[in-house]
Order: C-alpha cells, then structure tokens, then sequence
C-alpha cells in the first residue's frame, strides 16, 4: 500500500481532511440552530438550548452519536430554514443506561415541526423500536408549523404516526420518559402524556390541546396560558404530569434518577471480547482511499484500519474478488464484513474484472456469506463504494438478475442486525444489494466521499442530455457544439448537486455524515444498541435461495 512518503498518499490525504474539515464547519454551522440571537432570547428566560439540555442529561465524558445532525442542511430557504431539522437526537448514556435522547430546538422557529421534523421524530422513534431502547423526550414545540400543515399532518408517515409509536412502545415495554420543558400545544401534547412518566418546568413549560388565543377565539373563554396549562395545573389539578420541576436543570437531574433504577435488559447475545485498537493507524485511511472515484484502490487495506487488532479473516479470498466479506470484531464485537473491492481484479476464469461492479460470483459469495453471518448470529456490516451490477450480453446470459436477486434477498430477509458505512459510490442497484437505506440499516452512514443516485453524475448527464438534444431536435432547434456542452454543463451540475452526501443527510437518506475515524465508534455503539433486542424472527430467505 502507498506510504506517507508517496506523492499519492499524499495527494489523497489533503483532499480527504479537507472535505472532513468541510463536514465540521458545516456540523458547527447547525450547532447553533436559529442563531446566537435566538439562543440569547432562550437564556434570558432561563432556559437551556437542547444542546445545553442534552449535554446536561448525558453522562460526562461517555460516548455519544448523533443522528440527523445536517437534516433539512439547504432546505426550507424560503421559510428561513431548519437546522438539524429543529430537533436533536443522540444515542447516548444517562445514569449508565444506552438510550436515545430527543430534544426540540425552540431557537428553530420555537421549535415548530416542519415536514423533515416529523421524519426524524419517526427515525429516532424507529431506531428505538427495533433496538428496545429507552427514549427520552426534551419538549419545547410550538406544535405543526402551519404554512407546511399538508405536508406534516394527514399521512401515514406524518406528525400523528409519532403518537401511534408511542402507543406501540409502550405496549411492547420501552421506556419512554418526556420532560415539558417549554410549549407543547395541540396534538403534539399527546406525546410526553402517553409517555410512560412525564415531568413539567414550573413557570417555563405548559401543555394543552389549544393556548389562550385558540381558547378565546374558540369559546370567548379569557385565561391566560399558565392557567391553562401550567405546572401548578397539570401537577395539583388535572394530574397530567407526574412531577413538578424549578427548573431546566432539576428536571433533568429527575430522569436522571429514574433512569438509575430502570432494571436490566434481556440482551441478543452478541459475541463481544476485550476491544483492541488496529494495528495499523487509521488516520491512514485518508491517504489510501483515492482523490478520485475513478481511481482504485484496495478496501482490504481500509478494512485493516477498522477492524481490531487489522485481523481479518477472509471468506472464498480467490472467488468473486469485487465483494470482499470476511469476519473481524470492531471494538470487540464480532462483525462480518461485506465490502466492494474498487480494484481492477481477474476472475475465476481469468477474466478482467472492474472494480466496484458486482458480478455473478461476486453476488453469490456475498449471499452465502450473508446467510452464514445469520447463521452464527454474527451483525453485519457493509462498506459500500459500488458501481451496480455488471451489464452485457455476458452478464446477461450468466444470469447476473437471478445471482443479484439472491444477494438482494439473502441480504433483505437477514434477522442479525446490519449497518452500512458510504464510503465511496453507491450507485443504482448496487446501493440495493450493499444494503441501502430501503433495506433496514441500524444504522447507515456516509463518509464526506460519498455520492448517492441511480448513477454517476457524468454518465447520468450523459443519458440526459442525449434525451434533452433529441426533444430539442425534435422541435426543429438546431443544436451546435457550444450549445450541447452548455445543456452538458448545467444538467452535471444540478445532478452532482443531488448526489452529494449533503443532499442524503439533509433528506435523512442517511443518518449522518461522520469522519472516517468515527466508523468504529458508530458500528460500536449500534451493535450495543442492538444487543438491547433479542433476535426472535427465523432466518429464511424464500424461493431465490433454490
């Protein structure tokens, strides 16, 4: 592999700690939310920020990730914005406990939902279900931001799924504590009350299915909203809320307690020795993975920056060499890998093989490795940087839709958990087979390398603009070369727009852009989180198995 002193290496880790310092600015630039101002405005009330709030909540020094930090990054201009989709969710610790932290910003339009708002929700809610993790709610929320109403309330994946969650939580045992900690009105009211306890700040949080101004209009009833639903209300009249808080920090000292005396959880049974760094350093992984997607390069030596102690066991090494799988253990959990190789490789056969395509062999090997994987109850984890699957008459002819199938099925119908790191391409129906996001991932996240779309930005222009020309020609437009190149130009340029790794994060196609250094913590802390839930579904694949 090249070394530090390599005019490549070099080359590569200059581009890969830029786009990683790119990624930061960005996370700092969410990180305040509606503004200074706004956060200023929230002080003076007594109030902390949800970032205050979280980092108060959480146990000092402990480990913690969030999800969706660059949700709604570039959307909603025209309404001003929404950072991190006005709301912040990590998976973290409190009093010793994993668990998931959900926090509405009220700098974020005072914390109002928008249409992205309702989606994460439903992520972190989601992410809590299928890991029977404890989740904590910090409310502060104006309710449905309504200039957006139709696009949060009425469907299925809208603002009162949040609700029927809760329900379907609660039923199945998942701690749910809510905390009142500003506004929460209308339906969203709902949410901390069928919570499993919840916890109002005096003077600063109220909560009730319409404020003063609604009430006044609706019944010509004057009162103002403390009355209607404040501490001192919900507390020693109406008996809503369990407890009364003085304030933002003696709320959160009080989940605190009760989560210390939540009781332990029956766990999947994961393998897990002592962790042990690499071997080789990771840092190192900037130089090795190339300035560009058209170069190559090999994912074994990423692998070996990832994985303890850099050992890896390698499954049918000399067969489809474009999928790499093989066992290891990250952070001392025992993972099965599945990665796409983007070097030039032979095949069987002796055939010249592009890298990053999936090929019949290659999909037959991964969907055998798949199933072993189930077979031991070993978590999966996929690296992607995948072209699609190979095309021609030769792939045709082999088969390459039934062996594709089988991966795609061996991999949906998978029972152990599975996560997914983007660190290069994932393109069409490799993105499929590579488990993207369609496909259940504990979790999946992107390296600032990434690209997500049918296919790449030149080829995608380039069927594109065949299309626009021909619809020109056909309108009796004469097309010149100058011409051509500018419809060339400005169709690339709004499609690599789509495709940057931004575009996902922002439309939570993926839940969270991290540097390179933080994939052993991720896949860590997820398959943690998945040992909270017992495997109770027998692997079977169906019919694409014979």
């Amino acid at each position: 592999m090249a070394k530090k002193q390599d005019l490549n290496f070099n080359k590569n880790e200059d581009v890969n700690k830029l786009l990683v310092a790119d990624l930061r600015r960005k996370l700092d630039e969410v990180a305040l939310g509606g503004g200074k101002k706004k956060i200023e405005k929230l002080h003076a009330k007594g109030k902390l920020t949800a970032r205050e709030r979280i980092d108060y909540l959480l146990d000092k020094d402990s480990e913690r990730i969030e999800i969706g930090a660059l949700a709604g990054y570039g959307m909603y201009e025209e309404h001003g914005g929404c950072p991190s989709g006005g709301v912040v969710g990590v998976i973290g610790y409190v009093s010793g406990r994993q668990c998931i932290v959900v926090a509405n910003d009220a700098t974020v339009k005072a914390g109002a939902w928008f249409p992205i708002t309702g989606k994460k929700n439903l992520r972190l809610q989601e992410i809590a279900m299928e890991n029977k993790l404890p989740i904590i709610y910090l409310v502060d929320s104006a309710g449905v931001y309504l200039p957006m109403q139709d696009e949060i309330f009425p469907d299925k994946e809208h603002f009162g799924r949040i609700f029927r969650n809760n329900a379907i939580m609660s039923s199945e045992g998942i701690t749910q504590i809510a905390a009142i900690m500003g506004s929460c009105v209308a339906g969203g009211a709902y949410l901390p009350i069928m919570s499993d306890e919840a916890m109002i700040v005096d003077k600063t949080g109220t909560i009730f299915l319409a404020g003063s101004y609604l009430v006044k209009a609706a019944i010509g009833e004057d009162i103002d909203n403390e009355t209607l639903g404040g501490a001192t209300t919900h507390c020693e009249i109406s008996g809503v809320t369990d407890y009364k808080c003085i304030d933002d920090k003696d709320c959160l000292d009080r989940i605190r307690r009760i989560m210390d005396k939540i009781g332990d959880y029956e766990k999947a049974g994961f393998n897990r020795e002592e962790p042990k760094a690499p071997k080789e350093k990771q840092e190192e992984i900037y130089g090795i993975l190339p300035d560009s997607r058209e170069k190559p390069y090999d994912m074994r030596e990423i692998i070996k920056r990832l994985v303890d102690d850099s050992e890896f066991d390698e499954y049918k090494a000399l067969y489809g060499k474009t999928i790499i799988c093989g066992y290891a253990r990250i952070d001392g959990w025992a993972v099965g890998i599945v990665a796409n190789q983007r070097l030039m490789v032979k095949s069987k056969k002796g055939e010249m093989q592009f890298g990053g395509v999936i090929y019949s062999d290659s999909a037959d090997k991964a969907a055998r490795f798949i199933m072993n994987c189930n077979q031991k109850k070993i978590p999966l984890v996929f690296l992607q940087d995948v072209s699609g699957f190979m095309v021609g008459s030769r792939s045709e002819h082999g088969g390459i839709i039934k062996d594709g199938a089988k991966m795609v099925s061996a991999q949906a119908n998978s029972v152990v958990p599975k996560f997914t790191v983007i660190v290069g391409n994932s393109y069409g129906a490799g993105n499929y087979a590579m488990c993207g996001k369609a496909y259940d991932p504990r979790l999946i996240v992107a390296w600032p390398s990434a690209q997500l779309a049918v296919m790449s930005g030149a080829s995608a222009a380039k069927t594109l603009l065949q299309i626009e020309v021909a619809s020109l020609k056909a309108r009796g437009e004469e097309i010149t070369k100058e011409r051509e190149e500018e419809l060339y130009n400005k169709i690339k340029n709004r499609y690599d727009e789509q495709i940057s790794p931004y575009y996902a994060a922002a439309r939570l196609w993926t839940d969270a852009i991290i540097d390179p250094l933080e994939t052993r913590k991720w896949i860590s802390m997820g398959i943690e989180a998945a040992n909270h839930a017992p495997i109770t579904k027998r692997y079977n694949v169906g019919v694409i198995q014979t």
